[in-house]
């Protein structure tokens, strides 16, 4: 009933920027996911290795930083709006001339082209969405928002199903240029922050450099916080599908199913606990995800039985989002109000960085547990990484620090 409340709340210019921002941050993790779906028909094509083209994913995530700091400086220098039109624009051309890749050496480039639109979006999303809401309600829709990810997954195993059976790959990017269409929206019924309208001759005058100078400590606990967190998600969602079709046997539409069902698992789950962090806190929060988490690791992982395997799946993408749910409202709430612009994005997507080879860590440890049959353990090679993963996230967010309900 409190929910419905915030939405009745909300008025028509929060829910316009609610929509664009959870739509612009769905379509661009469709549009990276997409690629993990075909690691194996990739590689065929191109005669590599799946661990060779798990580096295209792993290059996406290097470039993804730069995108955040040059989209964020535009963000915070000229407002939210036009950066975030812009950067959606930029990324949806990359995915369309991906389908086009004359080699791998192309594919690779775009790839890394399509990181730096992908780093610009969630920054720029994020702050616009949390600077626009009433401070009550920044939990819930915090969750709701990163969950746009979850929900591009979810898309993405849809356009999978209904598209690579009958264009193959280069037929998956081509459906994943459809994001450009939302810049008609934006440009049409999204007004521009009103923190930053507010406070832009302050911003816009301070020097970038001196203040991560005055906010080294904080950058430097949010970049490790955000290596953890992106370790948990790319290091339980990239190599999945994969261990489901290689290690399960599984075919293209219970691929399908499992991705379907175990998304909207991470869709309850960010949801729910981002609404539970403006009661419990965000610290608390997260490390409560992260525990059931770890718990869960066996169900996941190691199910004997496709009904048992797709139970875990949903549980624990349920507390690896549940957890992720926190991070936009709490990054903005942590953030100098100076780059609020730049700071969510470029400390979220620098983890994206230091967390950019955990697919490729995890299928090169995956050859070293071959199964009985003599293909690649990818179960044993998840469960260890992602445990690792959890108890470092619980232990950053156990030492760092909240502004839960600052004011903008």
């Amino acid at each position: 009933m409190e929910t419905l409340q915030l939405f009745k709340a909300l008025t028509r210019d929060q829910r316009n920027t609610f929509i664009a921002c959870f739509l612009g941050w769905a379509l661009d993790a469709l549009d990276f996911f997409l690629l993990t779906f075909v690691f194996s028909a990739v590689a065929q094509e191109f005669g590599k290795t799946v661990p060779e083209v798990a580096f295209a994913s792993m290059l996406t995530l290097m470039f993804r930083p730069l995108g955040a700091l040059l989209f964020g400086f535009l963000g915070d220098r000229f407002g939210r709006r036009i950066p975030l039109m812009i950067d959606i624009i930029f990324y949806s051309v990359i995915e369309m001339l991906t389908a086009f890749s004359p080699n791998f050496t192309v594919f690779l480039i775009l790839r890394a082209l399509f990181g730096i639109g992908m780093g610009g979006e969630w920054g720029l999303g994020a702050s616009l969405l949390m600077e626009t809401l009433p401070a009550k309600s920044r939990g819930l829709f915090s969750g709701i928002l990163q969950q746009g990810y979850a929900f591009g997954f979810l898309l993405g195993a849809i356009v999978y199903w209904l598209v690579f059976p009958h264009f193959g790959w280069r037929g998956l990017f081509v459906a994943g240029a459809m994001p450009a269409l939302l810049v008609i929206f934006i440009r049409m019924r999204v007004p521009e922050s009103p923190a930053w309208q507010r406070h832009k001759e302050r911003i816009v005058k301070a020097p970038l450099s001196q203040v991560i100078r005055q906010h080294w400590r904080l950058f430097l606990y949010s970049i490790l916080l955000m290596t953890a967190f992106n370790c948990m998600s790319h290091g339980t969602q990239d190599l999945y599908p994969t261990f489901l079709q290689k290690q399960c046997g599984l075919d293209v539409s219970q691929v399908r199913n499992v991705s379907i069902i175990y998304s909207l698992g991470a869709i309850c789950g960010g949801t729910i606990f981002g609404a539970l962090s403006q009661i419990w806190g965000r610290r608390r929060s997260i490390i409560t995800a992260a525990a059931a988490g770890v718990v869960l690791i066996p169900a996941w992982i190691l199910s004997p039985s496709l009904a048992m395997l797709i139970a875990g799946g949903f549980c624990m993408q349920f507390m690896v989002q549940g957890a992720w749910g926190v991070v936009p409202v709490h990054l903005n709430e942590l953030s100098p109000p100076e780059m609020r612009g730049t700071f969510p994005g470029f400390v979220y997507q620098l983890g994206n960085l230091f967390a950019a080879p955990i697919a490729v860590v995890e299928a090169k440890l995956a050859e070293s547990f071959p199964t009985a049959t003599g293909g690649a353990g990818y179960a044993t090679s998840l469960a260890l990484v992602t445990l690792i993963v959890f108890l470092a996230l619980i232990t950053l967010a156990s030492v760092g620090r909240e502004k839960r309900g600052i004011e903008f």
